[in-house]
């Protein structure tokens, strides 16, 4: 039984300066960092990666990937849900889905595990992560908190710290008698109201789940462990991720803003953004194996694109969608494996290339489910999971 966290580095993480670097190009293409030695012979990454280069082993590259586009709002779209989205696509919708995301459809399709949800996003909702035509039933469970803020606390959780199991009752009782007067003025069911019934007992087993309030109180976390991790967003939202698969969440999307680099890319990689990371992911990696979960986790590193293989004039880099590399680790993954290539300047892909729809159908594969399931919208029109065009990357096996 797999998990999937999802770390979404939203703005876009610039790859030619991580892990596809091109140390032989020209200055203005490979830019100013240095690649260094990993712990798997021929893997460089960043200099800037030191920690996460004594991991390199557990973890896969695919540097033949990209796509179509290189708009924030429908790259987002194209990565979260493998479809590229169609006319009329509104990017600052929330949700915004034409299709439903990874979440909704593992949501959908194995259900939940215990009291826990399914599908979590952290620190906030992503617009592209939405449910799409499989409806509130398979919707994320939203933090709208972040886990490094030291009076960090779930909203949707709150109540139950402050009232007892038993007020708590006594006001399920008040609903079932308020619920049954309704129920004799009614003569008809409405469907909307059962789904409205339905969706708040979910709400109201959440709220009572002490399973669900363990898992994200991330102060029963050893300090030492949460320094690790780093005492920034992006590490305690991959401490909080993993505690959450513990717990028997399906799949965490994380979504870490801003990578958004068209100015000052290499001071704001090397004394922000690339710390941080580093000491994230190689400890979640780390922890995860530790504990035996690796095996059944998978975990995902992208942003929505690449940057510009050429250093724009404000020593940044813009949009890319032609080339960037994609991390994944567990679940079966062959670490320490690179797939494919871009070419000499990271400018598209080299060897075969790999897009949005083969990403879902290789997390799909991941999860158990067959990438050939078709759900069917509310017109009846049946819409496949995975586009025509996705294939399972098998060489990460």
């Amino acid at each position: 039984d797999i998990s999937f966290i999802f770390v979404f580095l939203q703005g876009g993480l610039s790859t030619i300066d991580t892990r596809d670097m091109k140390p032989d190009a020209p200055a203005e293409f490979r830019g100013e960092f240095k690649p260094i030695s990993t712990n798997v012979p021929g893997i460089q990454l960043c200099e800037h990666l030191p920690k996460l280069s004594k991991e390199m082993d557990k973890l896969a590259l695919v540097r033949s990937f990209g796509h179509s586009n290189s708009g924030h709002g429908p790259a987002d779209h194209f990565m979260l849900t493998g479809y590229h989205p169609t006319a009329g696509f509104n990017g600052s919708l929330k949700p915004n889905n034409q299709k439903p995301a990874h979440g909704a459809v593992i949501a959908r399709q194995l259900g939940p595990r215990g009291s826990v949800p399914p599908y979590v996003c952290l620190p906030k909702m992503h617009n592209s992560a939405g449910a799409s035509y499989l409806g509130s039933t398979a919707a994320p469970f939203v933090v709208e908190a972040d886990p490094n803020a030291p009076n960090f606390a779930v909203p949707d959780l709150a109540p139950p710290l402050n009232i007892s199991a038993s007020r708590l009752g006594n006001r399920q009782q008040l609903l079932k008698t308020v619920d049954r007067f309704q129920q004799a003025q009614e003569v008809q069911a409405n469907q909307t109201a059962k789904t409205l019934s339905t969706f708040q007992q979910k709400a109201f087993d959440l709220m009572t789940s002490e399973a669900t309030k363990s898992a994200f109180d991330i102060g029963q976390e050893p300090e030492k462990l949460r320094d690790e991790y780093g005492r920034h967003s992006l590490g305690q939202s991959c401490l909080m991720s993993r505690r959450l698969v513990e717990a028997g969440v399906r799949c965490v999307l994380l979504d870490h803003t801003n990578w958004d680099t068209h100015y000052n890319n290499f001071s704001v990689l090397k004394n922000d953004l690339l710390p941080h990371l580093d000491s994230a992911l190689s400890t979640m990696l780390r922890d995860l194996e530790e504990r035996g979960m690796l095996e059944t986790t998978l975990l995902l590193i992208t942003g929505e694109f690449g940057r510009t293989p050429r250093v724009n004039v404000h020593a940044g880099r813009d949009h890319w969608g032609p080339s960037s590399a994609i991390a994944m680790a567990g679940a079966g993954i062959q670490g320490g494996t690179v797939v494919g290539a871009s070419n000499a300047r990271a400018e598209r892909p080299e060897t075969k290339p790999i897009g949005p729809a083969d990403l879902a159908a290789t997390i799909y594969h991941c999860m158990g489910i067959d990438p050939k399931t078709e759900y069917k919208t509310v017109e009846g029109r049946p819409i496949p999971i995975v586009p025509g065009e996705g294939k399972v990357i098998k060489e990460l096996f």
